[in-house]
């Protein structure tokens, strides 16, 4: 603010790059890589931030919710089976507005 910058918009501006990036890293990756990205924020939510903890927390978090997104894709739809990043995308897209929003406030 200082150095004549605009916090707030270059902030803003951040943030909508950032999302964009996010978005075309997943459409890339495939929504699986969604988990990656969502995962390591719950847990750092959940446990804080020392990486000792973080890190195995994230990893074993990251498969529990790939193997659950699995078993609800194969039983919702019982004969058929959904595609996993689906699951992923619908539990993870409100969280990950969530997170957006509460930077934002």
């Amino acid at each position: 603010m200082h150095l004549g910058v605009n916090v707030r918009r270059v902030r803003l501006i951040v943030y909508i790059a950032a999302s964009a990036l996010t978005g075309l890293a997943v459409s890339v990756s495939g929504a699986i890589g969604y988990v990656g990205l969502l995962i390591p924020h719950v847990m750092r939510m959940i446990y804080g931030s020392d990486h000792r903890i973080l890190l195995p927390a994230a990893a074993f978090g990251g498969a529990i919710a790939v193997v659950t997104a699995d078993i609800l894709a194969r039983t919702i739809a019982a004969p058929s089976e959904l595609p996993v990043g689906a699951i992923t995308a619908i539990a993870g897209a409100p969280l990950f507005i969530y997170l957006l929003r509460r930077r934002f406030a």
